[in-house]
């Protein structure tokens, strides 16, 4: 009978608001494996990557629903594991490895032990070559300030805010708690690091912007058509569905399969590539197993993004975490320092070089930041979004030229040429951030 009244008590937990954690009336199972899934994958991240208490992780992912409170939520520190269960049901672990983050224990996840991952070293240079800042504007740095004192006192949970200008930090602050050197999460802002990457093999002429034939399993229908550039424009026409719902692609993808890029590669096509605009988390996952074969295997990827894309631009304080397959998480699991936010989106700003080293081309920036050719959403480049392309401004207050890596919880790194400006803002917004109005603010400082 106790067993019965905690089953229907699962049941209608929906009612109680369980979106993006994913449960549903209608599957159990899936409603336990989504639920522990995120838990256990955040509650790992949070404290072994960004070292955030308990008490901070818990409020975190409650954030996604009052009903994820529900989860009980246990600590390994020797095995460095995260575990979460639902009353009880569906116990999930998450394991931590150095410099490879967390991944859910999956079978063949130990195959991770074995990853040796190339160290980065820090240096007291300036910024963006080291950890010196030491061009901060006085006046610039107290309404930074301000603005994060208002953020927070509207609930909007920003951590870090931090405004690069010519090439140089001119103000950046924090939220009590965090610091230059804590890895945050970036959930979809991911996605631009994973464009990046894609655009450093063609760079290197390890790959063209044009290829197709790009997986094996496509061969033998017409996926075979698709090509890298329909891929990072997110208009290859496969049938992904982004819908966060229990058992849906999305959930599936991130918190329950060993193989997150498995799920968009086994989608149908569904429309004829390059016509039509999806976004797509699975497409992301998509690009990080091409950079995992055509780079010869997990730990030869491991060796390329650190050796020859971090360690060029100081990214010191940034993880890249893997599926149980060995295949990044380019779709959402990336924890990075604000300055290394703003390391990444300079080399984008200056076309494409960082610190004298040139990560990718002049050319695939230009087309990175060039609206798709798709019949409905124009504005959305190579894994980021685009203020121009349609009918109507993204950020109708921001310069024409600008262009966002953005991330769930409203994180961002805004870029804007015209004004040689980036802008990063970090947080936890459960309701999005205002970055129009915040941001266009901060340009008339």
């Amino acid at each position: 009978m106790k067993k019965l009244v905690v089953l229907l008590f699962i049941l209608s937990l929906p009612f109680l608001g369980m979106n993006l954690v994913g449960l549903s009336p209608f599957d159990l199972k899936a409603n336990v494996q989504v639920g522990t899934g995120i838990g256990a994958k955040l509650a790992c991240s949070g404290r072994y990557l960004s070292g955030f208490d308990p008490q901070q992780i818990a409020a975190d992912i409650a954030s996604y629903s009052a009903a994820a409170e529900l989860l009980t939520i246990g600590y390994d520190d020797v095995e460095m594991k995260a575990g979460a269960s639902l009353l009880g049901f569906g116990l999930t672990e998450a394991k931590y490895r150095p410099g490879l983050g967390c991944t859910l224990v999956r079978s063949g996840s130990e195959q991770l032990n074995v990853i040796e991952v190339p160290k980065i070293q820090g240096s007291l240079l300036p910024w963006p070559q080291g950890s010196i800042v030491n061009t901060l504007d006085n006046g610039e740095q107290s309404q930074l300030s301000k603005l994060l004192v208002k953020d927070n006192d509207d609930g909007l949970q920003t951590r870090a805010l931090l405004v690069v200008r010519d090439g140089s930090i001119v103000s950046e602050v924090y939220a009590e708690g965090f610091s230059p050197q804590t890895p945050l999460m970036g959930w979809s802002m991911a996605k631009a690091l994973s464009g990046i990457m894609l655009g450093h093999l063609v760079h290197v002429d390890e790959l063209a912007v044009g290829e197709a034939n790009l997986f094996e399993d496509w061969l033998l229908d017409e996926r075979r058509n698709i090509t890298l550039h329909q891929l990072l424009q997110m208009s290859s026409g496969l049938d992904f569905s982004e819908v966060y719902a229990p058992g849906s692609d999305a959930t599936r993808m991130l918190f329950v399969e060993a193989s997150a890029s498995g799920v968009a590669k086994a989608s149908a096509l569904i429309h004829p590539p390059g016509t039509y605009f999806s976004y797509s988390s699975g497409t992301a996952n998509l690009l990080s197993e091409m950079f995992v074969n055509r780079t010869g295997g997990t730990q030869s990827a491991v060796n390329v993004l650190y050796k020859k894309i971090l360690q060029p631009m100081a990214m010191a304080h940034t993880t890249l975490e893997l599926d149980a397959n060995g295949v990044f998480m380019g779709s959402s699991n990336i924890y990075s320092s604000t300055r290394d936010w703003a390391r990444l989106g300079l080399m984008m700003l200056q076309n494409g070089e960082l610190n004298g080293h040139r990560i990718v081309s002049e050319q695939w920036v230009a087309q990175a930041t060039s609206p798709n050719s798709s019949d409905n959403e124009r504005a959305y480049g190579y894994q980021v979004w685009l203020n121009e392309g349609d009918k109507t401004l993204r950020w109708p207050d921001l310069p024409v030229d600008a262009y966002a890596f953005t991330g769930n919880r409203g994180q961002r790194v805004m870029i804007i040429p015209s004004a040689q400006t980036l802008i990063v803002r970090m947080g936890w917004s459960s309701e999005g951030y205002p970055d129009n109005l915040r941001f266009s603010q901060l340009l008339k400082l």
